[in-house]
């Protein structure tokens, strides 16, 4: 089973979480790495590894991504990185699949599933050099509190400021070279 890498120019991780239960705020990690062990004929078998950037998050308010960063919320000082590593991946169609495996923030790892399409393979010549692509879209929706994120502001009409629940995409491209 090949052994591929993650592209960074061509990745990034995104989410999405409710703001005062009324909107939604959208940011991305745009610094991921990582390996995947894939053959299209043997998904079972797949193997992921994921590392994420913590200060690469990304709101577009800076005043936000700052907070984001801090004890509240990613405690980026104690822990710079978010990991995912695959424990059982289970076919789901020609191309998908159900990504179990553990998910690590802020020092705490909670089992988590991905469901994950991909589309590919793609070929192409960088002087001389054949490349092999796939690209990947794996997504889940985890509570913040599991993972010690608890801060919040109570609502006058009893929401909460920030939501619970984290909606996660990862995109990916994942290489191989080979000559």
């Amino acid at each position: 089973m090949a052994k591929w890498n993650i592209n960074p120019t061509h990745s990034s991780a995104a989410f999405e979480v409710r703001h005062m239960m009324v909107s939604w705020v959208h940011g991305m990690f745009g610094s991921v790495r990582g390996t995947l062990d894939f053959a299209p004929l043997q998904v079972g078998q797949a193997k992921v590894e994921v590392e994420i950037d913590a200060a690469s998050i990304y709101t577009g308010v800076e005043q936000r991504d700052d907070h984001l960063k801090s004890a509240d919320f990613l405690e980026l000082e104690k822990y710079p990185t978010i990991t995912f590593k695959s424990t059982r991946v289970e076919p789901d169609g020609l191309d998908r699949a159900l990504v179990h495996g553990d998910l690590t923030i802020r020092g705490v790892t909670r089992p988590v599933v991905l469901k994950a399409k991909w589309a590919g393979p793609s070929r192409f010549d960088d002087d001389g050099k054949i490349y092999t692509s796939f690209g990947f879209r794996a997504k889940t929706r985890i509570n913040r509190e599991d993972f010690g994120m608890v801060f919040n502001m109570p609502m006058e009409h009893g929401g909460f400021m920030a939501g619970r629940q984290v909606h996660l995409t990862l995109n990916a491209e994942v290489d191989l070279a080979e000559g």
